[in-house]
């Protein structure tokens, strides 16, 4: 608002409440000049006519009869206006009036509300450190009005800065006031205050508001030393001791890890002291001390190695422990221990004596063959000790020699015996399956150790039967074929003994009907003789 504004406006409320003060009757007003109320608080107006005798009224209203913003509660000769809350609305000139039979009195008060509810708050930028530039904030919350408000920073009860905020505003609202100030700490000032002062101007009077805030000076951890006892260079079984200090503000937390060979840090402990006992080879390497505090890290590392015989002996085999003939194969062999283990390969013989074949971590064979097969050794060798590794390394070839055969023989008689047997000369063996081939399908046959047995032979059995041996690297066939004859003439079903026997039955066939023959006229007479029979005849 214009500031000719405020000044037409403050007179006009003058000569409005020097009006309303002309009466017939006494009125007396509570509090008798004006109101300053908070924002958010409860106030009241108070009207009374102690001296009226008579019938008695009381009406409330403002300046430009805007809403009271308030309940009138009566009582007797008083009158009360309560604002609870008291907000922007309630910032008028109230005017009582009051009716006493026919007398009539008026009586007015102005009411001017702020709002200055929390003391000042104090911010910074960052957590102060010693030689680093730092903002510190001085944050005053919900002001009105804001044009009778100072902000003072001091540090040590000296100002730093200050500012009056003395803009005019056309919308009544309640803002938020801040004042900053940059600084560079220093190790002098760890311990000091500093202090952030709000004054707001009430009815021409300060009201103070001051919050203040001891410095929390940091000092980022200075470069850690390490001590190791007894020693960097350890033996296996022994132990170490290492401890580790830093210099900070506040003083820095000390943490111990371990490098990974990934390049993680293993946690081991958050003391200032690392303790190692039964010292092991897999205890070699780099180990980190850490002091940490609020503004900073700092770290210092320390490398131990731990002598130790060869152990942990490996090979790698590429591309396999198993091979077809012809091929190559890199055998590599590697050793844990301190100093660095020799490696040494050899071939283990038949006897079990070893022999050397090369002092390379890496033993190449070319061009293999089946007799490369075998059990070889590596051996990591250094000052401490002896450590070895074996490996079997198989030569595998495609099958070969393969024979198949029909015993007694790929030509039979029906009824004969037969034997299909399939063998092969491959070291280690093959799988063999044997098979009788036909147009329909083949049929796989039920062998033990690669030989089928046919009992009996019949013509059915005849045909041609396949083996097959296969393996890893390849397969090989044969067949045969089987003749099953049938008998050569008709003789071979009429045996001498059939003849006879073809005989015989010639002649004991019509006997056998001569004799039912006179059975049956014997028993037509009741009564039947051989001799009769016969005297008959002759």
């Amino acid at each position: 608002m214009p500031r000719n504004i405020v000044v037409i406006f403050g007179a006009s409320n003058i000569l409005w409440m020097v009006f309303a003060v002309s009466q017939n009757v006494k009125v007396e007003i509570f509090p008798e000049d004006k109101m300053i109320a908070q924002i958010g608080d409860s106030a009241s107006l108070t009207c009374s006519v102690p001296d009226c005798k008579s019938s008695l009224s009381f009406s409330w209203r403002t300046q430009i009869d805007s809403p009271l913003n308030g309940k009138v509660k009566t009582t007797g000769t008083k009158s009360t206006l309560v604002m609870n809350p008291v907000s922007f609305e309630n910032e008028h000139s109230y005017l009582c009036t009051v009716s006493c039979g026919d007398l009539k009195g008026e009586r007015g008060i102005q009411v001017e509300i702020y709002s200055f509810p929390k003391d000042p708050e104090i911010h910074w930028s960052d957590l102060p450190e010693v030689g680093k530039p730092v903002t510190v904030r001085c944050l005053v919350p919900d002001v009105y009005p804001v044009e009778k408000l100072e902000i003072q920073l001091l540090k040590d009860n000296h100002a730093l800065v200050s500012q009056n905020f003395l803009e005019l505003v056309d919308i009544k609202s309640k803002e938020t006031k801040s004042l900053e100030f940059t600084f560079t700490p220093t190790e002098e000032d760890i311990g000091k205050a500093i202090v952030c002062q709000a004054t707001l101007i009430i009815d021409y009077q300060p009201s103070t508001k001051t919050t203040t805030e001891k410095m929390q000076i940091y000092i980022s951890p200075k470069d850690p030393v390490i001590s190791v006892n007894p020693s960097t260079s350890l033996q296996e079984g022994d132990s170490v001791m290492m401890t580790c200090t830093s210099e900070g503000l506040p003083a820095p937390q000390i943490s111990w890890s371990k490098k990974l060979d990934n390049g993680d840090q293993q946690l081991l402990s958050g003391n200032a002291t690392l303790t190692l006992i039964a010292m092991r080879m897999e205890d070699s390497g780099i180990y980190v001390c850490e002091g940490v505090n609020p503004v900073g890290t700092n770290r210092k590392e320390v490398e131990l190695t731990v002598q130790v015989a060869p152990r942990d002996t490996t090979i790698s085999v590429n591309p396999s422990s198993t091979l077809e003939e012809g091929s190559s194969v890199n055998m590599t062999c590697s050793s844990d221990g301190f100093p660095a283990p020799k490696i040494l390969w050899s071939k283990k013989l038949k006897d079990g004596n070893l022999e050397p074949l090369a002092e390379n971590t890496t033993l190449t064979l070319t061009s293999t063959k089946m007799e490369d097969s075998g059990i070889y050794v590596c051996e990591g060798i250094n000052q401490a000790g002896i450590n070895r590794k074996e490996v079997e390394l198989i030569i595998q070839a495609a099958p070969k020699d393969l024979q198949l055969t029909a015993f007694p023989s790929e030509s039979v008689k029906e009824g004969d015996t037969v034997i299909i047997s399939c063998t092969c000369g491959n070291v280690p063996p093959t799988l063999i399956i044997l098979k009788k081939k036909a147009e329909t399908g083949d049929t796989v046959l039920k062998s033990t150790d690669g030989a089928y047995t046919i009992h009996r032979a019949r013509l059915a059995d005849a045909g041609v039967y396949e083996c097959e041996s296969k393996n890893e690297i390849g397969l090989q066939l044969r067949s045969i074929t089987l003749d099953v004859k049938g008998r050569e003439s008709n003789k071979d079903y009429f045996s001498s003994e059939l003849l006879v026997l073809y005989c015989a039955s010639s002649l004991i066939i019509p006997a056998i009907g001569v004799i039912i023959y006179f059975a049956r006229k014997a028993n037509m007479r009741g009564s039947y003789s051989l001799v009769d029979a016969q005297k008959s005849k002759v």
